[in-house]
């Protein structure tokens, strides 16, 4: 007979695309057709919540993937505080286009404005991912 995994599959998937779509263009521009993937909202120069909200779903994500091959008593627990910590920096990504200051905040203010209109093929990965990522943290498969 044989062994069950006991591989969060759907976790891990959800996890992999939360990942993949931040690596890809998330946002698109409207001036000269520039695309942004998650990486570009990372600055240590001018350190604010974009690049806080950035990293926390980037790394958020990274380690759900990685706990997702781990096996543990509380490991549940802790890729769902992975998920969270990817989710809530959405949420904080959010507050830093929307109260930007400068060149740069200019720019995050138009994409918080035009939100679903600026929103590329990476956005809708990463709320996909979340979702499927919750529902496989849900039936723990």
């Amino acid at each position: 007979m044989a062994k069950k995994s006991k591989l969060p599959l759907i976790y891990l998937i959800g996890m992999v695309l939360t990942v993949v779509g931040f690596c890809v263009p998330m946002f698109q521009g409207k001036l000269l057709g520039t695309r942004y993937n998650g990486f570009d909202f990372i600055n240590f120069d001018s350190f604010g919540f974009v690049t806080i909200g950035a990293l926390l779903i980037f790394i958020g994500a990274v380690c759900g993937v990685v706990l997702s091959f781990l096996g543990g008593k509380n490991m549940n627990t802790f890729r769902l505080v992975a998920l969270l910590v990817s989710i809530a920096g959405g949420i904080v990504l959010f507050i830093g286009f929307a109260t930007g200051s400068g060149l740069s905040g200019a720019v995050y203010k138009q994409i918080a404005k035009h939100l679903l209109k600026c929103a590329f093929v990476g956005f809708y990965m990463v709320i996909a991912g979340w979702v499927v990522s919750l529902i496989g943290w849900v039936m723990k498969k």
